[in-house]
């Protein structure tokens, strides 16, 4: 299988591109290295697949249509693996033109890229964070996702619409997968996960925005990878699933995991709640689980020591 990996320096597509190697696929991986967090820590994701001969990476920006024409006409691809976005909520509230062009304009070139080379199937990465703010719980694929409370909740949900237009008009099987907070070794920086994981290890204040109870569906990479594999696999039509381990953890508790972790005590400074923050997220995950085979193993209390001992052996990445 040729696959096009888009984000594939980042934290899920370089493991994503590790497994399909490991599966024996052709992987092309394309990742533009802004510099949302330092770059180099995206190039060093990808060092040891570069040694692969079945592995080629593309220096590009998903929205400059000269290379990415180029890229599709190279190689006829058997998926796309749509992972790029500018992500996090708080961000994009200041800057909301930014995540609209790279990820509404972003990936609907890529959709008419894949119609125009007759690429047969599509799987794009969503988020949690179309479900807003809502307390129904837990979080099923039929819920009115019409009310995001941030920008980057309205690219995502603008992405899943434009998927559907583009299967409606042109048949391109298209499967939207809502990832729930994904964690593990190669996190974003800029996670909470990661974050907090750093300022404990330093001994700096770990700053908890609320009263601590806010809760999350935390979803361990492995889990997050068999669920992007099966849906390459299987895609057909038009299909949304949630992807997450469906169980909540409050942030309180999160913290205490890490501290255990780590063998050291958080200093927390309680802050006000943030602007985009909702208060629950936790994933339904029974049509995954139906269509998919989609099977989450690794709980967070296992997941968390997991990522502690990649952290502590990795500090160049923190």
């Amino acid at each position: 299988m040729r696959l096009l990996v888009t984000g594939g320096a980042g934290f899920i597509g370089s493991h994503f591109c590790e497994r399909m190697l490991q599966r024996g696929c052709d992987v092309a991986a394309v990742d533009d290295f802004n510099d949302y967090y330092d770059p180099r820590i995206k190039r060093r994701n990808v060092e040891s697949l570069l040694q692969n001969k079945r592995f080629r990476l593309f220096e590009a920006d998903i929205l400059d249509p000269v290379p990415m024409e180029d890229l599709f006409k190279s190689r006829a691809f058997d998926a796309v693996v749509h992972l790029a976005a500018r992500a996090g909520v708080r961000p994009s509230i200041e800057q909301p033109m930014l995540y609209q062009k790279v990820n509404v304009e972003g990936t609907t070139h890529l959709l008419d890229l894949s119609v125009r080379h007759g690429v047969p199937r599509f799987v794009l990465a969503s988020s949690s964070s179309v479900y807003g703010s809502t307390r129904s719980v837990p979080f099923k694929e039929s819920a009115n996702v019409d009310f995001p409370v941030s920008p980057y909740a309205a690219t995502k949900r603008a992405c899943e619409i434009l998927a559907y237009t583009t299967h409606f008009l042109h048949g391109l099987p298209v499967t939207c997968l809502r990832f729930f907070t994904v964690y593990g070794p190669r996190q974003r920086p800029d996670m909470a996960i990661h974050k907090f994981a750093r300022l404990i290890a330093e001994g700096k204040p770990v700053p908890m925005f609320g009263d601590g109870t806010t809760a999350r569906d935390y979803t361990y990479i492995d889990d997050i990878l068999d669920g992007i594999e099966k849906s390459v696999e299987r895609a057909s039509g038009y299909r949304i699933y949630n992807l997450g381990e469906s169980r909540t953890t409050e942030l309180r508790r999160l913290i205490g995991l890490l501290e255990e972790a780590l063998g050291k005590k958080a200093d927390i400074r309680q802050l006000g709640e943030q602007p985009g923050d909702v208060p629950i997220t936790f994933a339904d995950i029974s049509l995954a689980e139906r269509e998919l085979d989609y099977r989450p193993r690794v709980a967070v209390e296992d997941g968390i020591p997991r990522f502690v001992e990649w952290f502590l052996r990795n500090p160049s990445n923190a």
